[in-house]
């Protein structure tokens, strides 16, 4: 049996990866689990799976969870309980799902550990790439993405000379606003953001999905875990999200990773990698894969994209600003203070005040708080009166 640890288990990812766990003769088994508050539905997984610890985050979560522990499952909790979880759970694979700039410490204590980190925390890399790259390597674990793009990238990658690749064509399915008009993009409501035509996520990355800022932090992404400039990524809009990305080599032969948008897949792949373990998951069929198509991005409809290769040239606490910025102002639209285009202008402002040397984890925390500050100063100029 292969021992999971699943951090955030109560979201998209969490839950996704404990259908795997389900079926039957799955190998799989759980060896932790850890949410931030959502602390009735971890009850009931706790019930199903029966770890021997868990994590809540939020405390008073935890004092409501408490009393409903079955014998045998022990809790953790606060600020620090994800990284206590890591240390103290006996786990070959960690399945990192939590959203946001909290998962980044349990991101270096699971590269401390030398297990396997399933990563689909994407902030971490925007965030300390340059510093979590080389803790993995330190640590003597492996991180597997589970980004359906940079999973379909690492696939095409596999036994390929990285020398010979020309360029990474990362897809995108252009979001639920693809085809709208930019006076339609500027009066969009969050319902109408919200309501991504291919795949089932949580709320932010939903939204970064609607003004392509999530594909702005996965650009990110792929230029850490592949090393690979800004020069040699291009992003390719792929609405039918069959496609999952795409390498092109220098002898012109373009590799390709299809699938139909189920996110555990890649889930699955990295939890067995760098097996092909059997799963009951959809391949081909005629009606998915009859029509595949392909756009350039607008960048004048979707200027958020523009910034991940900014932060790339511009290196040190980049991604850090940009990831900060943006929970920010996602949450202010959520709020409905702000229109959706504004995102990218919190953003922007903050990118250019805030970004600079990160040398050090300390570095990239000031920087943090940083833009975060700077990101509501701009939220306040915006909408003054709330």
């Amino acid at each position: 049996m292969k021992r999971l640890l699943v951090l955030g288990s109560t979201g998209s990812i969490g839950s996704q990866t404990l259908e795997l766990v389900r079926e039957p003769g799955s190998g799989l088994q759980v060896a932790g689990l850890a949410a931030h508050s959502s602390w009735e539905a971890l009850g009931r997984q706790v019930e199903e799976f029966r770890p021997p610890v868990v994590a809540l985050t939020d405390p008073q979560a935890a004092a409501s969870l408490r009393a409903h522990l079955p014998a045998g499952t022990r809790l953790l909790e606060g600020p620090d309980a994800l990284v206590q979880l890591v240390e103290e759970a006996d786990f070959e694979v960690a399945v990192h799902g939590v959203v946001g700039r909290a998962g980044l410490e349990a991101s270096f204590a699971i590269a401390a550990s030398g297990a396997t980190l399933a990563l689909a925390n994407k902030e971490s890399l925007v965030i300390a790439g340059e510093l979590l790259v080389p803790a993995i390597e330190a640590g003597g674990a492996s991180l597997v993405p589970v980004d359906s793009e940079h999973s379909a990238i690492a696939q095409c990658l596999r036994g390929e000379d990285p020398a010979t690749v020309r360029r990474i064509l990362l897809t995108a399915s252009g979001g639920p606003f693809r085809t709208a008009s930019a006076e339609d993009i500027a009066n969009a409501t969050v319902e109408q953001a919200l309501a991504h035509p291919n795949w089932s996520m949580g709320p932010r990355i939903t939204i970064g999905s609607a003004t392509l800022m999530n594909k702005t932090l996965e650009v990110l992404e792929v230029h850490h875990l592949f090393g690979l400039g800004g020069d040699r990524i291009q992003v390719a809009v792929h609405p039918q999200s069959i496609v999952h990305s795409m390498v092109e080599f220098t002898d012109g032969s373009v590799i390709a990773q299809m699938g139909p948008p189920d996110m555990r897949g890649p889930i699955h792949y990295a939890i067995h990698h760098p097996h092909r373990a059997p799963a009951p998951l959809e391949g081909f069929d005629f009606a998915s894969f009859r029509q595949l198509d392909f756009e350039e991005p607008d960048l004048t409809r979707f200027p958020a994209l523009g910034l991940g290769f900014r932060c790339i040239e511009r290196g040190g606490s980049a991604g850090c600003v940009l990831n900060a910025a943006d929970e920010v102002a996602v949450e202010a639209f959520l709020a409905g203070r702000i229109p959706l285009p504004a995102i990218a202008d919190v953003v922007e402002g903050a990118l250019e005040a805030c970004a600079g040397p990160a040398p050090a984890l300390a570095d990239l925390q000031a920087a943090d708080e940083a833009a975060r500050h700077h990101a509501h100063e701009a939220l306040e100029a915006l909408s003054p009166t709330t």
